[in-house]
């Protein structure tokens, strides 16, 4: 990316439940919440998902910071199988206000485009809102991920709130 560019950051939001449109069957992914704290876990799955689309901002971070951002009770995991390999995860984190954030979301390389995303997204959503805490649920999406990023919290029922643009 040139100094030049310019990245546009997109904010959404689903604030009740009933907004979702869910897709509830994805050929043979099951999705399984990483119940046990495990800072290289989830340093592993942000390498495998985040790398393609420039997901650099935790990188550099040490095993402590790393510790610190994974070993808290807001934050909790989910991680998508197929066959036995990881598809996707996500990163779920609650705020004391009922604010609940997807924090990281996405597919592996080879589980791209192969109609994934959705369902592993829909998860996301089910899984927030069984939470009774959730007043409202939120994510950020730019123009560095995938094409079809925007698209897919749209279809799912999240509505944009909030455009920025980043010219770092």
């Amino acid at each position: 990316m040139s100094q030049s560019s310019q990245v546009s950051i997109y904010y959404l939001e689903m604030l009740q439940f009933e907004q979702a449109k869910l897709i509830t069957a994805a050929q043979d992914m099951t999705v399984v919440e990483a119940k046990l704290d495990e800072f290289q876990f989830n340093r592993y799955l942000y390498q495998l998902v985040g790398q393609h689309w420039q997901w650099h901002d935790k990188l550099n971070h040490s095993e402590q910071q790393w510790r610190n951002y994974v070993e808290r009770p807001q934050l909790r995991t989910w991680v998508g199988y197929c066959q036995g390999s990881i598809a996707g995860y996500f990163e779920l984190e609650f705020d004391s206000d009922g604010n609940t954030e997807i924090k990281y979301f996405g597919l592996a390389p080879k589980f791209i485009g192969k109609g994934y995303g959705g369902y592993l997204l829909s998860q996301a959503i089910e899984k927030a809102w069984q939470q009774t805490s959730t007043k409202r649920l939120w994510v950020h999406t730019c123009t560095l991920d995938h094409p079809k990023a925007l698209t897919n919290y749209q279809a799912r029922g999240f509505k944009l709130y909030k455009t920025e643009l980043d010219n770092s």
